[in-house]
């Protein structure tokens, strides 16, 4: 079996256009999910800086609901990051198998998500493509994954070209349109997952141009979304970063008593 920085590589877990995911473990047997940047990426130069930058961040952040980053090589040949590995399936898997969310679940998810993004955020740090294929359904709730390759990835193509790269149907209007992101894109990211989750989509169907136009000038599709969820879900996706509510105010009230 190859090794790749003392690590045992079991199987490929998945692949994208950032590199690949494999499931590896260490000598003494803990698995670890290894990320393993592309090779055309690694040799630019712009793209290791920013690498390194993406890897001492995602080391502080902690909380139950992320997978923490525990080793990486930000000078080696290939560049690789090693995260907790976290089985279970994706939230785009488990709403395909399973279907839609009641009130409850998306409740509960919600306030998951929003406990990830305080500590995302808390670090300095915006995840900027929350979606349901980042997000692990593990047996102690939802995990958010996705940190260093894909965020360095990301920088480096901003810089280089000016536009925005993510996941339209996700991505928040000021992404779209290439203007500076905080945390606030984040929480429009996740409530255009809890329409997914609810067994809707927030934008649509279409091209990837014609759901970032959606998300700039159209108001959401929340027809899918329980009524007592809507007002919130709708705060989340305001076009206006401003607009939208906290990762705090989020969990306020998602966790407050709902009334019978």
């Amino acid at each position: 079996m190859e090794r790749i920085g003392g690590y045992l590589v079991e199987r490929r877990l998945g692949e994208g256009g950032m590199g690949t995911v494999y499931l590896a473990r260490t000598r003494g047997g803990r698995a670890v999910a290894l990320k393993v940047a592309k090779a055309e990426l690694a040799a630019d130069p712009v793209f290791r800086e920013r690498f390194r930058s993406e890897v001492e961040a995602a080391r502080a952040v902690g909380g139950f609901h992320t997978a923490p980053v525990v080793d990486a090589d930000v000078d080696g040949d290939p560049l690789w990051l090693a995260t907790a590995y976290i089985p279970g399936p994706t939230l785009a898997a488990r709403l395909a198998a399973e279907g839609a969310m009641d009130e409850d679940g998306l409740r509960s998810l919600g306030a998951a998500l929003a406990e990830a993004l305080e500590s995302i955020h808390s670090c300095g740090l915006v995840h900027r493509d929350l979606k349901p294929g980042n997000i692990i359904m593990a047996v102690d709730g939802p995990r958010v994954l996705d940190f260093g390759i894909a965020r360095a990835a990301e920088s480096t193509r901003l810089t280089a070209t000016g536009t925005a790269f993510g996941t339209p149907g996700f991505l928040a209007p000021e992404q779209a349109l290439g203007h500076d992101v905080t945390g606030a894109a984040d929480v429009f990211a996740l409530g255009a997952v809890l329409v997914a989750a609810a067994g809707g989509s927030a934008w649509g169907e279409g091209t990837p141009m014609g759901l970032m136009y959606r998300s700039v000038h159209e108001p959401p599709d929340l027809s899918a979304v329980p009524a007592g969820l809507a007002d919130l879900v709708s705060a989340c996706l305001a076009k206006e970063p401003a607009d939208r509510p906290t990762p705090a105010e989020l969990l306020d009230r998602l966790t407050e008593p709902v009334p019978d």
